[in-house]
Formats: structure tokens, sequence, C-alpha cells
């Protein structure tokens, strides 16, 4: 018989005198519970001290919460609530199969009550009504004021545990509180059965002390009671229990159904190395009786302990007091030394452990900037509006007061729940890609646009292909060098195709689907449809066109969810596991954001909550532009979060203007009217954050602490975006700008097809290397490109924006120079300046540029073709499209009454801006 068994058997519960937040989320606690190793947990303050203050786990919330303006105290009560209700739903089922027996998790009412009745009983009973857990106990000290908040908390109905006891004499008082307690429930026609309550007495710190004085003696009976005195102590204790619980009185309470109060034996891990290191286990394994142990002592009791029942028979313990007494030695006054050590100890480690909150508190609090108050206060609206709970009562008012926008907003709050629908579609979806890699393929081009294609890319970019997972490119252009060179990559290997859509209609991805459709039926498919997988909205025109061409699958999307809210739904999923990614995994990642911004959760602790405050406040105090950092490896996930904001935020001449890689300038250059957001994962970024801190910039450091934390920041991003909207008073789920663009390119593209061309107005003026086209009114009369864009700029104030919007292929080289490009503007003109490659930036920041405020100068660049390419089925070429959609963006940027100057190279490269522009 194992240990486990042998110990039930006798009677003997194990509690984990240890919790960790690592330990709940890494397995660790359930595992003790599943083997049976542990049926309960108990904490205390220094417990938690050592817990909060050791792991990033904690650091994350306690960072949200000091950006709310919350307490040190309220801090760690939230954080400690968490825990206790994470473990008590973990012993659940150990709480009901046992009938309430086992499976409790204990937390410590504030040890600075410990000698004040009133305030303890009414600490217990705010706590227990916090955590709202019924296999939750209180912890109440065994001090003289503490006995009459137990009999009182035990009346009220809360399950207690009993701390800090020491003394026999002391004990015989918590029983005597107990029992009162259950006495008065009794008079007032409650139920008793549902009490439970536990004694805990502390045993190994009773050796410490009073070994410390045999030391002194220098006797030999001394010396034969070194280790000796606090198990005869606890077995003392235990026979008061035994006489206790077999009284006449206690036997008609338990007619009626109330619980013995069971020894728990505490402080059992082995302080002096000469003695067993499980001493304080073996000898106290007797019946009705718990032994909370900490990890070190749990684990050697496992590897080496003996289990047999040293408590049911009387042994020496009369004989260890009678031989301490005639030394001179009074277990007694030692007790009460040691009870208000206990306390002390208690009260010293939880002050330690606010203190250094509050250290870190004040640290966080500085990200904030100038913003910190107004930040704090909008929050606290928040939280007193019911803000959480509208969102999820899907309460369109919060962003629109137009019918019919609001008709739209509620068809689009799907995403709320994508982490736990996702779950439906995993089985199918990762059979698919078991079937892929089972034929042998190697690759994946996902056609895309937008919201269907971006979170595609940052997957594959973060998380890399894992194993047995495919290789991922994005085609999200009509570049016809980008659309070849994507299709040589695919020719290389044997390589499938994602045409991802919602509505199956984007310009962008039936061209491309065309174009990959045709040369894979040239490479002598006899099933084309074998080598495509679609991702869609129900009964689109790509459902259609995906069926009639025999897709080898067809998933299909939430449809109540627009496409840049789609990470975590089958445009996100599908990819992802294409990539190897497991998505039960990671939908549990995103579940875990999900539930903290329940509406359960206060608004100071929902993270999408207080990021979203922080960027709205920002925005109405002026700081309009939001500046995302990464360290190396995140580097891609700024362009996901540039679409998600500014398509979301940008209309009604208002926006916050995210700006994705954005130069290294001196921190005390920027205007101040930019907001950072830094996501950490290594530290590459720290001295550059500490520079715009110190130059008085808010800046938010966001801790990434594992890989599939993706998942985490997708859904947190989602929620801070929705916030920020509705405190800037914009409808977060329509794109109505971006609409104007597709329209006119859609206009350019039929005039293509009725007359072989696309008539341009000619430029403003033009030199051997440029054509420049304006509605401005520049002096062209030398014609440099930098003295060109200087008058272009002219007149720019320090809120203003410059974007770069680029209609060439997006490659490594091309990164470079208008990286380089984009530097030097900035350096030169002291502006934010933002980078986005056509057309995909129509579906991104092109909303925010028509839709947002007018103080933006566009620098739209095109390049003439290396090669171009006919699109299959449609009578224009690759490179004419790229064209239309670049004059059609440029006629609603103008429309729109924005500032734009074109300047199209008259060469296949745009190498000519690396020397032009000084």
């Amino acid at each position: 018989m194992d240990r486990t068994a042998e110990l039930k058997k006798i009677g003997q519960s194990l509690w984990y005198d240890n919790i960790l937040r690592d330990q709940i989320k890494d397995g660790t606690i359930q595992k003790l519970i599943d083997t049976g190793r542990i049926t309960g947990i108990t904490s205390n303050p220094s417990i938690f001290k050592k817990a909060i203050l050791g792991s990033a786990m904690y650091r994350i919330p306690l960072r949200t919460m000091a950006w709310a303006g919350w307490t040190a105290a309220e801090i760690y009560e939230q954080l400690a609530v968490e825990d206790i209700r994470n473990a008590a739903d973990l012993l659940l089922p150990v709480y009901t199969r046992t009938n309430g027996g086992d499976g409790f998790v204990s937390l410590e009412v504030d040890p600075e009550l410990a000698n004040d009745t009133k305030a303890t009983i009414r600490e217990a009973l705010r706590l227990w009504e916090k955590v709202n857990r019924p296999n939750l106990m209180i912890k109440i000290p065994a001090t003289k004021a503490g006995a009459p908040a137990i009999r009182s908390a035990i009346a009220a109905g809360i399950n207690v545990n009993v701390t800090l006891i020491f003394s026999v004499q002391r004990y015989q008082e918590v029983i005597e509180a107990y029992l009162q307690g259950l006495e008065e429930r009794e008079r007032r026609g409650l139920p008793l059965k549902d009490v439970v309550s536990v004694a805990s007495f502390f045993v190994s710190r009773f050796d410490t002390k009073i070994d410390t004085r045999l030391e002194k003696l220098k006797d030999e009976t001394a010396q034969e009671l070194m280790g000796k005195s606090a198990v005869a102590n606890a077995k003392m204790a235990y026979r008061t229990y035994q006489a206790a619980f077999s009284t006449p009185r206690f036997l008609a309470l338990k007619k009626k159904g109330a619980c013995i109060q069971r020894p728990l034996w505490a402080s059992t891990s082995t302080k002096n190395p000469a003695y067993s290191d499980v001493l304080y286990v073996e000898e106290l394994i007797g019946p009705d009786t718990v032994n909370t142990v900490p990890p070190a002592t749990l684990d050697a009791f496992f590897e080496h302990g003996k289990v047999k029942d040293n408590l049911s028979s009387p042994s020496d313990e009369k004989s260890v007091v009678e031989k301490l007494a005639g030394l001179g030695i009074s277990l007694e006054e030692a007790a009460q030394e040691l009870e208000q050590e206990g306390v002390s100890a208690f009260q010293v480690a939880f002050r330690e452990m606010l203190d250094l909150i509050e250290s870190q508190r004040k640290q966080y609090e500085k990200d904030l900037s100038t913003l910190k108050e107004p930040v704090k206060d909008h929050i606290r609206l928040l939280e007193e509006s019911k803000f959480t709970a509208s969102v999820f009562r899907k309460d369109a008012a919060l962003w629109t007061k137009s019918p019919e926008g609001q008709q739209e907003v509620e068809k689009r709050l799907g995403w709320l729940e994508a982490p736990r629908m996702g779950i439906s579609q995993v089985s199918t979806i990762q059979k698919e890609a078991c079937k892929l890699i089972e034929e042998n393929f190697k690759r994946v081009v996902l056609i895309g646009m937008g919201g269907s294609s971006l979170a595609a890319e940052v997957m594959s970019l973060i998380l890399g292909t894992q194993k047995n997972g495919l290789e991922l490119r994005i085609l999200d252009s009509t570049d016809p060098m980008q659309v070849a060179h994507t299709m040589k990559w695919a020719q290389e290997e044997k390589t499938v195709f994602l045409v991802s859509s919602k509505s199956g209609t984007t310009a962008e991805v039936k061209a491309n689907f065309s174009y990959a459709w045709e040369r894979i039926k040239e490479s002598g498919a006899e099933k084309p449809g074998d080598f495509f997988i679609a991702i869609t909205d129900p009964g689109t025109a790509l459902h259609n066109l995906a069926e009639s061409h025999q897709f080898r699958a067809v998933f299909q999307a939430d449809p109540n969810v627009g496409g840049r809210y789609s990470a975590l739904t089958a445009f996100g999923l599908v990819p992802a596991a294409l990539l190897g990614v497991s998505l039960p995994a990671f939908l549990k990642t995103a579940q875990s954001a999900r539930i903290t911004c329940d509406p359960a959760i206060p608004a100071g602790r929902n993270p999408g909550l207080v990021l979203g405050t922080i960027l709205g406040e920002a925005y109405l105090q002026g700081r309009d532009k939001l500046s995302v950092l990464t360290d190396a490896n995140w580097a891609s996930f700024g362009s996901w979060v540039e679409q998600l904001i500014a398509e979301s935020s940008g209309k009604e001449g208002k926006g916050i203007l995210p700006i994705d890689k954005e130069p290294e300038l001196p921190a005390d250059v920027f205007a101040p009217d930019h907001i950072f957001v830094y996501l950490r994962e290594n530290g590459e970024k720290d001295k550059r954050v500490a520079e715009l801190k110190k130059a008085g910039h808010p800046c938010l450091t966001i801790e990434i602490d594992h890989a599939y934390a993706l998942a985490e920041q997708f859904y947190k991003w989602e929620f801070a975006t929705a916030t920020a909207c509705s405190i800037l008073g914009v409808n977060a789920f329509d794109q109505p700008n971006v609409q104007d663009s597709k329209t006119r390119t859609k206009q350019k593209v039929k005039a293509i097809e009725e007359k072989g061309q696309l008539v341009q107005e000619p430029p403003l003026a033009e030199n051997s290397d440029f054509q420049f086209f304006s509605k401005q009114k520049l002096a062209v009369n030398e014609l440099e490109l930098d003295k060109t864009v200087d008058q272009f700029l002219s007149g720019h104030k320090a809120a203003d924006y410059i974007a770069v919007n680029a209609f060439v292929e997006r490659n490594e080289k091309n990164e470079v120079i208008l990286q380089t490009f984009r530097k030097k503007l900035a350096e030169k003109y002291e502006l934010a300046v933002t980078l986005g490659y056509g057309p995909r930036f129509l579906h991104s920041t092109g909303q925010l540029h028509k839709g947002g405020k007018n103080n933006g100068f566009f620098i739209v660049l095109s390049c003439e073709a290396e090669k171009d390419i006919p699109i299959p089925g449609q009578a224009v070429t690759f490179q004419q499209m790229l064209l239309a959609q670049t004059l059609g963006d440029i006629e609603a940027l103008q429309a729109a009454q924005r500032r734009v100057l074109y300047i199209h190279i008259k060469k296949p490269n745009i190498d000519l801006l690396k020397k032009a522009f000084r």
C-alpha cells in the first residue's frame, strides 16, 4: 500500500503549505491533487510575500493595478484572492468527493488585526464574501482577541482555520469558541453540517525555542529531551482533542450535523538539520488530523517517510512534559512567547510585503507620467458605470448613438468569446494540418489582406515554424514582383494555399488566387483544388468558389467578428495549426486573458480595460500618437496593432495614430503628443524606455513571459482598442473610409478594362529620376527630391505627422531603403513618421488617414515595374491594378482634404531615394 492510501486509511490528510501562481498555472498543484498527495492548501503572509515578489506572474498584473492607481493593500488582496479562488477551484472535486470533509484552501485575515476582535470579525466576513468559495477557510489567529472572533465566524457559517496555536491551554479556548459558535447557529435554527474548522497547532518552532534553553543547561536529561518537546506538546493537544470531541456536549451537536474540529499540524518543516527531515510528519500521524507541509517536506516524506499511527495511543508525552518542568522549563510560558513571536513574524512579513509592493507600485505608476491621475479617475468612472458588463452585454451605445451604427456593432462583438468558441474547431483544423504533413506539404502561402492575414503573419514571425509545422508566408500585395517572388518560393516545395477573406470579394485576394490557381494547373496537378483551403464567413463568394473549385477544405469563421478582431477565430487558428502551434494551449492562454477581462473582474485589474483607458485618456490629453516598441523577436507585432487601432479609432476627425518600428530619435526630440508601449521579452529596449521616461513621456512596459503570450496579447489589445474607442466616442467596428478607396480603385480598374490603359494627370514636375504630383501649391523650380519634400512640408506643426505610403515590393532591400528615408524625414522635421506598404496599408492605417485628424502629410511612392504579370481572367495586369490602387488612394486622400505628395520613381527600383534625399 502506498503512503497516500496508508494515510487515508489511518485518517490523516496532507495539505500543501504553499501557494504559488506558477504552480497553479503549470499544472503542478493539479498533479499533486490528482495523485492524492495533497487534499488541501494553506497560505500565510510569509508564503504570499515570497510568491508575489519572486514570480513574474505577479509582476504583470501588479503593474496593471499600479497603472489603475490601486494601493499596495488593494493590489495584495486582489492577487491573494485570485490565487485562493484558483486553488479552491482545483480542490473543489476533493471537497465534493469527501462531502466537505477535505479539499480546503485557507486565507489569513490581516495579521495587524490579531488583537482586535471586531475588526477581525469584519475582515473574516468580508473575505468570505469576496472569495465566495464553499471550500474556503478563513484563518483567524488564536490570540485572546481571536477567540471571540472565531466564535462569531463559526456562528456566521464561515469555515475557520484557527492559526498560531502553541499552547494546550489556548487550544482549549479555541475548542470552546468553536463549540459556542456551533451552539449559537443551532439557537438561530441554522444548519451545522456545512461549517468546517481546523485548529492549527504549530510544531517545529517549539523545538527551536525549547532546544535553545536545553542547550544552556549542560545536563544529561536536557540532552535527552532535545527535539522532543514539540511532538510531546502536539500529542498533549491531541489528547485534548480526543477528550473534547467525545463529550456529550459535542456528541449532541454531532447528531445535528456538526463536524469535529480537526487538529492541524503546522510549521512541520524540520529546522534543525540534525533531526529527520520528516520528523514532524511521521510522529504526528493519527486519525482525524491534518498535516500541512511545505514542498521540500512533502517531497521528502513521499521519498522515504514511514506511515504509522503514532497518535491514537498515549506514549511518553506526559513524561517529556514533566521532565521539562523538572528542569524549570514551562511549555505554557514558551507557548505564550511563541504566540507573540508568531503574530509579530506574520505582521512583519505582511508589512514587508506591502512595502515591497508599494515600492514596485510607485515604480510602475511612473510609466504614466502626467497621465497618472486622469487614468485613475477614468478607471474609477468605468468601474462605477459597470463598463465591462456593458461590453459583454453588447451595449452598442458605448460606441455610437446612430441606430444604424449600433446594429453593426451588435454584429461585431463575437470576438469577446472567441477563445471559447474556437475550441469547437480545433479537432477539424488539426486533422487537416496532420493530413497536409502526411501528404508531404512543406509550405503554405496565405493569400489574404488586412485582418485575414496580419495575425497569421505575426504568428509565423514570432512563433515560427514549430515541430511538424509548415513554413508560412503571406501574399497581400498586387506588386507583380512580390507576387512572382512569393510564387517562386511556393514552387520550391510542395505548398498549400490558404485563401483567406471574410467577404471573398477583396480585389487583391481574387487576383492572387487566380494567379496561384493557374500556376498549380500549369504544374500538372490533376486536382488543383487539393492545393487550396479557404477561410471565410458562411455563404460568401469565396465559400461558393471553394466549393465549385473543389478546395480540399473550407473553414468557416464567425460572421459576428470583424476582420481586424479575428486573430482568435478561424482566420488565425487555421494558419496557427499549419505552423504547428498547439491550438488547445494557444486558446487556453487566450481564455486566461478573456477571464481577466470578465465583468466579474474589477476594472483596475482588467488589463485590456486599463490599457485601453490609458490610450483613450492619452488621446484626450493630446497624446494621439502611439509608438509600439518591442524586442527583436516581437518586431512584427506592431503591424497587427497598427491595423487594429488605426482602423478602429480613425474616424469622425478623431483617432489614435499607431507608429510601428518608429525611427529612434533622441527622447527629448519627441513632441508631447506621444505615448509609448514596450512589449518586453528580454529587455533589449530597457535603456531606450528609461530615456523616454526621463524625458517625461508616458511609456508602458508589457512583459512577455512565454511564447503563447501572443494569444493573450491579441485578446488584450482587442479589448483595449474597444475601450479606447468608447472613450474617444467612435465606432470601433466600422471602416467607412476604407470603402472610398476601394470604390475609386474599382472605377480605375474598370477604365483600364474598357480603354486598355489608365489616363493619369500630368505630373506637376519631373526630372530624369522622379515625377512629382500634388494638389498643393509647390514651387518646384529646382527639381530635387529633398527640396520638393521640404516645400511640401513647409508650415508643418509639432503635432502633425508624415505618412510614407509605398506601393512597392515589400522585401528586405526596400525595407532598408524606406526605413532610412523615413528616419531622415523624422530627424529633419522632428515629426512622427509612419511607413506603410500598398496596398496592405489601405486596409489598416488607410482608414485613419482619411477619417482621422487632418494632421498628416502623405508622401506616396511608386516605381516602374521590373516585369509585369497579367491577372488570369481579368483584362488588367498586376502592375495596372497596383497603379489603380495608388491613384484611388490618392484621390480618396484628396477628397478628404488631405495634403498629398505623390512621387513616382522612373526606375524599377527605389534605390534613387538613397542618394536623392539628404
